[in-house]
C-alpha cells in the first residue's frame, strides 16, 4: 500500500506470479516436483494452500515416506496437535520460502513501513510462527541483512480484512472525497491540542508547507523559534516516528492526487489517449516543478526586475514565445521592455546596456555561443542577468540569478513543449511578484497595477 494525499492506496501487480526461488537442495526438490505439473512455477503455486499440499507431496517423495493424502488444513493440524515428523517439516520449509518471497518483495519495493502477511494459513498458525524459520529467512540476504533487519514484519489477525477495506473503499466513494490535504486537515485539527511551543511547529507548516520539506530540522526549529526535539515531539504527536517520516507522508499529500509520471505518445494512440497523455504529462511536469522550485532564486530576481531601469528578453528559436510573453506583461507595469530574438542583436543590444537595467536570458539547453556572449557583454556593461534555463547549463553558471528549469526532453527531435510551459510559468510567478511590490504604492498607482494580474485577489 501507499500513502496518498486521501490515506492509502492498494499497489495493482501480479506479484504472486513471480518465478520461485528456491534457496536450498531440499527447496529445489520441491521445485522440479513441481516442473512435474507447471512449466511455470510462481511463488502462488508454492505459498499457497494447495502448495502446501504439494510441499507435503514433494517432501513426502523426497523422505521416502508412504504417506497419506492430506489437506492444508489437515496438514496445519498433524503438525501443530499431533507433531508429526512430516507435517512439521512441512509447515518449517513452507514459513522458510515465504520468509525468502517477503524479503524479496522489500528489497524491490523499500518497504520500510513493513511487510503484513494475511490469508488464511498464516493467521491460523500465528502463535508457531513467530518462532517459525519465517524472520531468519526474511533477513538472509547477505550483505543486505543489516538493511531488512529494519523492516518489520505483522500478521493480519483481524477477521474477513478483505471486508473491512472493501467497506473503507465504499465509504470513501459513498462520502464522495474530494483529494484534499487530509494531513494539512489534521494538523489544523490537532493544533489547538499542542503544548505552546509545538503549535507554533503547526503555525509554521500551515503558513509554509514547502519551506518545512526543503529545510533541514535545525532550519524549521529556527523559523519556528523552538528547539529541534520540540519539532520531533510536535511529528510523533501526528503518529509519526520522526521528521523523515513526516516529510514523507507530507510530500505525498502536497503533490496532490495526480501522481508524477510521464506516458509515452505511440503512433497507435487515438486523439482521446494522446490528448490524455499530453495533457498529463505536462500536469505532472507542472507539479513536479513546484515541489523543486527555488523560491529565494524568484525573490532575487523579483527584487532586481523591480528595481530595473530597462528589461531585455534574449532568446531564441521555441524560447522567444516565452520573451514576448514577458514582454508583454512586464510591458503593462510601465517597466520599459524590448524582447529580442535575432541572435546577431544580442551583442549590440547588450552593449547599449547600464547599470540598472536587466536582460532575462531564456534557454532550454543554456549553451547557445550567441546568447552567452551577449550575457558576457550585459554583465561587463553593468547590467544584471536573470536565466530561466537548465541549472547544470554554462548560460546558468554566467547568470546573477538562475530560475532553474531541469525538465529533460529529446529538444533535437522534437520541439521543447513542456519546458516551455515551465517557462512561462515562471515569467507568471514573476509578474505577479511584480504586482505585490512596493513600488504601486509609491507610484499611488495601486488602482491600475492590480488589474493587471488575474492571479490577484482584489
Amino acid at each position: 500500500v501507499i500513502p496518498t494525499a486521501d490515506g492509502f492506496i492498494t499497489l495493482g501487480s501480479e506479484g504472486g506470479h513471480v518465478n520461485f526461488a528456491p534457496a536450498d537442495e531440499r527447496e529445489f526438490a520441491i521445485l522440479q516436483y513441481a516442473w512435474r505439473e507447471w512449466p511455470h512455477v510462481s511463488n502462488e503455486r508454492i505459498l499457497s494452500g494447495p502448495g502446501m499440499e504439494l510441499v507435503y507431496r514433494a517432501l513426502a517423495e523426497r523422505n521416502g515416506v508412504d504417506a497419506p493424502a492430506r489437506t492444508a488444513a489437515e496438514i496445519v493440524s498433524c503438525a501443530l496437535e499431533e507433531n508429526d515428523t512430516l507435517c512439521l517439516e512441512v509447515l518449517e520449509c513452507f514459513a522458510g520460502m515465504l520468509g525468502g518471497a517477503a524479503a524479496n518483495l522489500a528489497v524491490t519495493l523499500g518497504a520500510f513501513g513493513g511487510i503484513f502477511i494475511g490469508g488464511g494459513i498464516v493467521p491460523r498458525i500465528a502463535q508457531w510462527f513467530a518462532t517459525s524459520p519465517f524472520r531468519a529467512r526474511f533477513e538472509a540476504k547477505g550483505r543486505f541483512t543489516d538493511y531488512l533487519a529494519q523492516i518489520p514484519t505483522y500478521v493480519i489477525m483481524t477477521p474477513n480484512p478483505a471486508l473491512r477495506g472493501v467497506s473503507t473503499i465504499l465509504s470513501e466513494h459513498l462520502r464522495g472525497r474530494s483529494g484534499a490535504n487530509t494531513l494539512m486537515e489534521r494538523v489544523q485539527h490537532l493544533q489547538h491540542e499542542l503544548s505552546p511551543a509545538e503549535q507554533r511547529v503547526a503555525s509554521l507548516v500551515l503558513e509554509h508547507p514547502r519551506k518545512v520539506l526543503s529545510e533541514p530540522i535545525a532550519e524549521i526549529a529556527r523559523l519556528a523559534d523552538v528547539s529541534q526535539p520540540t519539532v520531533i515531539r510536535f511529528c510523533r504527536s501526528l503518529g509519526f516516528q520522526g521528521l523523515a517520516e513526516f516529510k514523507l507522508k507530507f510530500a505525498g499529500s502536497l503533490t496532490g492526487s495526480i501522481p508524477v509520471r510521464h506516458s509515452q505518445v505511440r503512433m497507435s494512440d487515438s486523439t482521446h489517449d494522446l490528448s490524455a497523455k499530453v495533457i498529463d504529462n505536462t500536469v505532472s511536469a507542472i507539479l513536479k516543478f513546484r515541489d523543486g522550485l527555488d523560491v529565494h532564486a524568484i525573490d532575487r530576481a523579483i527584487e532586481l526586475l523591480r528595481r530595473a531601469n530597462k528589461v531585455e528578453f534574449y532568446a531564441m528559436g521555441n524560447a522567444r514565445v516565452v520573451a514576448l510573453d514577458g514582454q508583454h506583461k512586464f510591458f503593462r507595469f510601465r517597466i520599459p521592455t524590448t524582447a529580442h530574438g535575432d541572435a546577431h542583436l544580442f551583442q549590440l543590444a547588450a552593449e547599449l546596456l547600464q547599470p540598472g537595467d536587466v536582460v532575462v536570458a531564456i534557454s532550454t539547453a543554456g549553451q547557445a555561443p550567441e546568447l552567452l556572449s551577449a550575457v558576457d557583454a550585459a554583465r561587463a556593461a553593468g547590467a544584471s542577468v536573470i536565466a530561466i534555463t537548465s541549472s547544470k547549463s554554462a548560460l546558468a553558471k554566467k547568470a546573477n540569478v538562475c530560475l532553474a528549469v531541469d525538465h529533460t526532453e529529446d529538444s533535437t527531435t522534437f520541439l521543447s513543449m513542456i519546458s516551455r510551459i515551465l517557462q512561462l510559468l515562471l515569467i507568471d510567478i514573476m509578474a505577479v511578484g511584480i504586482s505585490l511590490g512596493d513600488q504601486a504604492g509609491e507610484n499611488g498607482d495601486i488602482e491600475k497595477r492590480k488589474l493587471l494580474i488575474s492571479h490577484l485577489d482584489v
